[in-house]
């Protein structure tokens, strides 16, 4: 991505999944309305507000997890950020395809730049950098439980911007401190609240679960297209895929994707011959794909709700809240993932039943007496033998 190409504006907490598909399927370059600058300026300022405050506040004047009630010194603050960062670098496994890093940034972009984590503009700025550059921090895909935010593959995203570890740049797997002075950044120096905001969150786990909704939400088209040419090759009956029939149901996903069927087998060279003949009723594999699709949709759209939810929120902690100019300090548990887990589980279902009505049109496809004829390649046997 050059200069040249036109941002693409982003309103913090207010994504959609059009948005996020464009985001997951190839390069963008974004930008933030201005009054989130201001916002998030403001934030920065409430957390100079906390250094000067004799109260804890954690992760930025104390420690973190049983170390919460140790009161950190001003002067090691910093320090305190860059060693949070460093010590939760512990991911393993192959790195995160590039496209599910691309949205990890957008996620993290909208999610800082609400104006409730106390992190400056210059670390939202260089995130907006590598997305413009696509330059894409290698993330190991392993390491996160997501009880407690994505610690460890965000804390590799931190380390990026310290210019340790690699960064993905132009095709290959560079040195992070070489990329990033191609792309004009200096190693990031953290500021108080700026690390633990980072890597607390659930970004990793979000834009993971997305990337899948994407491409299962591709597989299910591909599925019910490959479902019609079988109908049709099977000289399945149009009843399976009447509308009154449906309606009776009620059930949204089934409505939606008998008339899927409906369109495509519509003006099929078959279709006058798609009438019942010696078969009373069609095999389940091809009678039940409305219901069977349709209940797949029906979780898919769930997940999509609850994923671009996820997308749009605030998950670090603690929040920092200031609309009656005093500080307000907020701890809770937003980083926990369990949203975003539950949705996958629903998604992991739909991929299980997907695939096992397509296993089970390929059995009646190769079995005459379930498809009701003889398969191209089924030939009688010839004798070999002379007379």
């Amino acid at each position: 991505m050059t200069h040249h190409d036109t941002p693409q504006l982003l309103h913090p907490g207010d994504l959609d999944l059009a948005f996020l598909r464009r985001a997951h399927r190839g390069r963008l370059s974004v930008a933030l309305p201005q009054e989130a600058w201001v916002d998030v300026t403001r934030c920065a300022a409430l957390v100079q507000d906390a250094m000067r405050s004799e109260a804890p506040v954690y992760g930025i004047t104390t420690g973190f997890g049983l170390n919460a009630r140790v009161k950190i010194p001003a002067e090691q603050a910093v320090e305190l950020q860059r060693r949070l960062v460093l010590s939760h670098c512990t991911g393993v496994g192959p790195d995160m395809p590039p496209d599910v890093v691309r949205l990890m940034l957008c996620l993290k972009v909208s999610a800082l730049a609400q104006g409730v984590s106390g992190v400056r503009p210059q670390l939202i700025e260089a995130l907006l950098r590598l997305l413009a550059n696509d330059a894409f921090p290698c993330i190991p895909a392993k390491g996160s439980v997501g009880a407690s935010g994505d610690l460890a593959p965000l804390a590799h995203l931190g380390a990026a911007l310290m210019g340790l570890g690699r960064i993905q740049f132009r095709g290959e797997a560079r040195p992070a401190g070489e990329v990033l002075r191609e792309i004009g950044l200096e190693p990031y120096d953290w500021q108080p609240k700026e690390g633990l905001a980072l890597i607390n969150g659930t970004q990793a786990s979000t834009a993971l679960a997305l990337g899948a909704y994407f491409r299962i939400e591709h597989q299910l088209g591909v599925a019910v297209a490959v479902g019609a040419l079988t109908t049709e090759a099977a000289f399945g009956s149009p009843a399976t895929f009447d509308p009154r029939l449906h309606r009776l149901r009620r059930q949204p996903g089934q409505i939606r994707i008998a008339s899927a069927f409906r369109d495509l087998l519509a003006d099929g060279p078959r279709r006058d011959a798609m009438v019942p003949r010696r078969r009373e009723q069609d095999p389940y594999s091809l009678r039940c794909q409305p219901q069977v699709l349709g209940a797949c949709l029906d979780q898919l759209r769930f997940a999509g709700n609850v994923l671009l939810s996820e997308a749009c929120s605030v998950t670090d902690n603690p929040i920092l809240f200031g609309e009656t100019g005093h500080l307000e300090v907020v701890n809770g548990g937003n980083f926990h993932a369990e949203p975003v887990a539950m949705a996958a589980d629903n998604m992991a279902l739909a991929v299980a039943e997907i695939g096992a009505i397509s296993e089970r049109r390929i059995a009646m496809l190769i079995d005459p007496a379930s498809a009701g004829c003889r398969p191209s390649w089924h030939r009688p046997r010839v004798s070999t033998r002379g007379s």
